[in-house]
């Protein structure tokens, strides 16, 4: 009896699906995780069901080896299941993230201090002044605002000592950020700043939109250190564990730039690819789509990509305490539960 006799057997006789493999094995709310198995299909031809738990997923396509369904507002980490015909599958576990903010404008990586506390902007249209710039949002998940009066917050990062800096799209500029919220401007003239990074010896990089990669030493003399081409959304930055700059650039491409500032594709197959981080193994994670589908793409060392995380409308990430990751949608973060070790963003 062939592979498919057996499938066909197993359906047949008993009429339970069953499920081999969930991808991705963890999503937000509104992400879509693809099903594989047999049997997933009602013989009668109708829709299955597919429960997270208690509540049901909407399915986007069916077969009988294999589905899409789209996780539920409400969901929670925990096993998926597919009924049919009044039959139900194995279960399979799939992680679901939680929101910990909402009503939040991010535009890339939210970030995270020494304590824990997440940081993340409410960055507003181009012009457009808002109240609260930036809002903390502290262990236990209380939100408050702390950068008032900033126009168009864009990214956020901390230096060696703590000290928090946050670039404006708007201006042009980067600001210090004291304790209290209060903003001082650190450097200026850097056309429509986004990206900010902070490399080994504690130089910030910031991404021009117009094409330029500046580099701002501690003295605060600032270098061109590489340049692109213009994009209208890309220009965030991350540092890799050998010391390379990585950088979403126009299109479809991931960038890395070398220390003696050479330029070259590191990737390119990506939907408009925004923030990234590193884990401790080199793996590279992007906020992007990959084959249609949005969510956090991971990208190893020798450029090999998969979907890790779906979910719509997703803009950045940040490694957190506890092997667990802060995802930011356009107007949200939140938790993930994720069992991988990010890579220090300020290196010793």
């Amino acid at each position: 009896m062939g592979f498919s006799d057996r499938i066909l057997g197993k359906k047949h006789v008993n009429g339970s699906p069953h499920i081999d493999t969930v991808a991705p094995a963890h999503a937000l709310a509104g992400g879509e995780i693809r099903i594989i198995g047999s049997g997933l299909r009602p013989q009668e031809l109708l829709r299955p069901k597919v429960k997270f738990g208690n509540f049901e997923g909407s399915i986007v396509v069916s077969s009988e080896a294999f589905l899409v369904a789209r996780v539920p507002e409400g969901a929670t980490s925990g096993p998926v299941v597919v009924a049919t015909d009044g039959h139900v599958s194995n279960p399979h576990n799939v992680g679901v993230a939680v929101p910990i903010a909402e009503n939040l404008h991010v535009v890339t990586n939210p970030a995270l201090d020494g304590e824990g506390n997440i940081y993340a902007t409410f960055s507003a249209s181009r012009g457009q002044k808002v109240p609260v710039s930036v809002y903390k949002i502290d262990t236990n998940y209380s939100i408050k605002p702390f950068v008032q009066e900033m126009m168009n917050a864009t990214s956020v990062a901390f230096d060696r000592q703590g000290q928090m800096y946050v670039s404006s799209r708007f201006d042009g500029a980067v600001y210090r950020v004291a304790p209290n919220g209060s903003t001082t401007i650190f450097a200026e003239g850097l056309g429509i700043a986004t990206g900010i990074a902070f490399d080994r010896e504690q130089s910030l990089y910031v991404g021009d939109r117009n094409g330029t990669i500046f580099k701002i030493a501690r003295d605060q003399q600032m270098f061109v250190f590489a340049t692109l081409e213009m994009s209208v959304s890309a220009y965030h930055l991350a540092f890799g564990p050998h010391g390379d700059l990585f950088v979403t650039g126009p299109n479809d491409r991931v960038f890395k730039i070398d220390p003696s500032g050479t330029v070259s594709t590191f990737y390119k197959g990506l939907g408009r690819p925004q923030g990234m981080a590193f884990d401790i193994d080199g793996n590279l994670y992007v906020a992007a789509s990959l084959s249609g589908t949005r969510g956090i793409v991971k990208i190893t060392p020798d450029a090999k990509a998969k979907l890790e995380v779906a979910g719509q409308g997703m803009v950045g990430l940040a490694f957190a305490p506890g092997r667990s990751v802060i995802l930011a949608t356009a107007n949200a973060v939140h938790h993930l539960s994720w069992n991988i070790a990010g890579l220090r963003l300020v290196p010793e």
